[in-house]
C-alpha cells in the first residue's frame, strides 16, 4: 500500500479535470473552450460526491454598483509600459466591483477613467473578443494594456466579472498567463468559480497549482469537481482521502466512464500496464495535458493554444522545446526580449537545422556585437534577421540589437538593416536620423512616419497611400465618432486596432481608418510605431 501510495502520489499532481454530468447546462461565462471544470457553478444539479470532510457552501452573489462622476477623454498622453503599480478596484458594500478591477490607473495608461462611457458589457466582451491573436505587435502592446487599465465598471456591471472574465480571458489566449494572473490577484481568485478555474488552469500551466490548492481549501465559496477535489488532496499528502473520494463516487455512480478510467489509471498506475492510453479529449485542458505529460506521452504544446507554451519554458522541458514556446510567446509579446535573449543563448546549439540554425545564427551576432567587430557584425546581421523573420520576431530582434548596431558604422546590406530595426524599436524617431545614406521614396516615406509628418511626400505603394492621410488629416469614421461621443473610448480603441486587422487582410482603407481613430484619441505614439510596422512587417494578407 506504501508503494502504491508513493506511485499515486507522484502522478496525482498531474491529475485531469473532466466535465462532470450534468454540468453541460451551467455555461461559463468564456468563450475559451480548453478551460478545466475545476469548479461547479453555484446553481449545479450534477454530480456531486460527498467530500470526505466538508462540501463547500454557494458562492455568495456579487452586488451591482453606482456609477460616479467620470471625467472627459484623455488627452496627448502616451500610453506606458512601465512596472504595474499597486491597485485599489472600486469597492461597493466592501466588496471589489469586479469589471473595474485593473492594474495600470489612468495617470499611467493616459486612458480616461470613464474608459467605457455608457457602453454595455456584453457589447465590450465582444469587441475584446472580435480583436485577433496575433495583431502587429505595437497594437498587441495596446490591446494588453487596454486589459490590464483601472477604470469604472461599464453602467450595466450586475457584479458577475463578466468584462473582467472577457480581459482575462484574451489574455489568456494569447498566453499573457502572469498579466491574467495578475488581474485575478487583483480581484481576488476566490470571489467567484469563473475567476478560480482561470487562476487554477494558469497554476497548472507555470507550475504553482498548489497555491491554487491552497486557496481552495480554504475558500468555502468554491466548490471543487471530483478530480479537482482528488487532485488536491494528493497534492496536500492526504492519498487515503483521494481514494476514498474516487470509491465513493464510484459507488453512488456520480462519475462518468472517461473520469473513471483516468482518475482509477492515476491511482494504481500498474493495473494498466501494457495497455495504450485513451486518446485526448478535446479540448486538451491543462489537466488533461499534464496528466498525459506524467504518464510519458507528452502532448506537444505546438498544436496547443498559446497558453501552453507557457509550460515549455521551465526546466521540465528540453532546450529546444523551451526555444519554440520562448519564440511563440515573445511574437504575441507574451514575455520579454530580454527572456528571449536569455532562452537563444543558454547554451551551444546541438544540432542544426530550424531552431538551431536560429539561435546559432542569433548567438553569433551578438558575439560579434560583444566583441565590437565590425566585419563580422556585416557578415552575420544578414543571416540573423533572416532567421528572424522566419518567425515573425522582427520587433522583439529590434528591441534587443537596434540600438546596439546604430552604434557601429555599418555598409552595404547591413547598413540599410540596422536602420529597418531601428525603425521597428522603441527608439524609432532618434534612430530614423541615423541615415543610411539611401534617398529613395520609401526611405523618405518611413522617416516621415517615425517623425510623425509625411506631408509632402511621395507614397511610394498602396499601402502607403492608405497611410498618408492619418498623418496629414486624420479623421474619425462616423460610427467610431458616435462612440467617443459617447464616451465609449475603449470600444474606440478595440474598434481601431480591428479596422487595421481588416486593412492588413486586403480592405487596406480600413488601415486609415484605425491609424486615424488612434490619432485622434492622442495615442500618438502607438500610430506611428503601427504604421511602421505594417510598411516594414510582412503581415499582408
Amino acid at each position: 500500500m506504501v508503494n502504491k501510495a508513493k506511485a499515486f502520489l507522484t502522478v496525482a499532481v498531474m491529475f485531469t479535470c473532466l466535465p462532470n454530468a450534468g454540468q453541460a447546462e451551467n455555461k461559463p461565462l468564456s468563450v475559451i473552450s480548453w478551460l478545466s471544470q475545476s469548479i461547479k457553478a453555484p446553481s449545479s444539479k450534477g454530480s456531486v460526491v460527498p467530500d470526505v470532510r466538508q462540501v463547500p457552501a454557494p458562492i455568495p452573489a456579487q452586488p451591482n454598483g453606482t456609477q460616479a462622476n467620470l471625467p472627459p477623454v484623455a488627452g496627448e498622453t502616451p500610453i506606458s509600459s512601465g512596472a504595474v503599480p499597486q491597485v485599489e478596484a472600486t469597492r461597493v458594500l466592501g466588496k471589489p466591483m469586479l469589471d473595474a478591477v485593473g492594474l495600470l490607473p489612468s495617470a499611467v495608461t493616459g486612458f480616461p477613467t470613464n474608459l467605457w462611457g455608457i457602453g454595455r458589457s456584453d457589447e465590450i466582451a465582444g469587441a475584446i473578443n472580435q480583436v485577433g491573436e496575433d495583431p502587429l505587435p505595437a497594437l498587441q502592446s495596446l490591446l494588453v494594456t487596454l486589459l490590464l487599465a483601472e477604470a469604472n465598471a461599464p453602467i450595466d456591471a450586475s457584479g458577475d466579472g463578466r468584462l473582467l472574465i472577457a480581459r482575462i480571458d484574451k489574455l489568456l489566449t494569447i498566453g499573457a498567463l502572469d498579466q491574467a494572473q495578475a488581474l485575478i490577484d487583483a480581484a481576488g481568485a476566490d470571489a467567484s468559480a469563473e475567476l478560480f478555474r482561470r487562476s487554477f488552469d494558469i497554476g497548472l500551466l507555470t507550475g504553482d497549482e498548489d497555491r491554487a490548492c491552497a486557496l481552495l481549501k480554504g475558500a468555502a465559496s468554491l466548490a471543487p469537481t471530483l478530480t479537482t477535489r482528488v487532485f488536491c488532496l494528493a497534492r496536500s499528502g492526504d492519498w487515503n482521502a483521494a481514494a476514498l473520494t474516487l470509491r465513493t463516487a464510484q459507488a453512488l455512480g456520480t462519475i462518468t466512464p472517461d473520469e473513471d478510467q483516468l482518475l482509477s489509471r492515476f491511482l494504481d498506475p500498474e493495473q494498466f500496464d501494457g495497455e495504450p492510453m485513451p486518446p485526448a479529449p478535446k479540448p486538451v485542458t491543462p489537466l488533461v495535458w499534464k496528466i498525459y505529460d506524467a504518464l510519458g506521452e507528452p502532448i506537444s504544446t505546438s498544436t496547443l493554444p498559446p497558453a501552453f507554451a507557457r509550460a515549455d519554458l521551465s526546466d521540465h522541458a528540453g532546450w529546444k522545446a523551451q526555444i519554440e514556446a520562448g519564440e511563440r510567446l515573445a511574437r504575441v509579446g507574451a514575455i520579454t526580449p530580454n527572456m528571449l535573449l536569455g532562452l537563444y543563448t543558454d547554451r551551444a546549439p546541438a544540432a542544426s537545422g530550424g531552431v538551431w540554425d536560429r539561435a546559432d545564427a542569433f548567438q553569433r551576432l551578438d558575439v560579434a556585437l560583444t566583441r565590437g567587430d565590425l566585419t563580422a557584425v556585416e557578415q552575420r546581421l544578414p543571416l540573423a534577421y533572416a532567421r528572424m523573420k522566419d518567425v515573425e520576431l522582427e520587433v522583439p530582434f529590434a528591441m534587443l540589437f537596434a540600438g546596439r548596431l546604430a552604434q557601429v558604422k555599418l555598409s552595404g546590406d547591413a547598413a540599410r538593416i540596422s536602420y529597418e530595426l531601428g525603425l521597428l524599436s522603441n527608439e524609432y524617431e532618434r534612430l530614423a536620423k541615423n541615415d543610411p545614406g539611401q534617398t529613395d521614396a520609401r526611405s523618405a516615406f518611413l522617416a516621415g512616419l517615425a517623425s510623425g509628418s509625411v506631408q509632402g511626400l511621395v507614397a511610394p505603394d498602396s499601402m502607403a497611400r492608405a497611410i498618408a492621410p492619418a498623418f496629414t488629416a486624420p479623421k474619425l469614421p462616423d460610427d467610431i465618432a458616435e462612440l467617443v461621443t459617447q464616451k465609449r473610448v475603449g470600444e474606440a480603441i478595440l474598434q481601431a486596432i480591428l479596422r487595421i486587422q481588416t486593412g492588413l487582410q486586403g480592405e487596406v482603407s480600413k488601415v486609415n481608418e484605425g491609424l486615424s481613430t488612434l490619432r485622434v484619441l492622442g495615442l500618438e505614439d502607438v500610430a506611428r510605431r503601427t504604421a511602421l510596422q505594417v510598411m516594414l512587417l510582412e503581415r499582408r494578407g
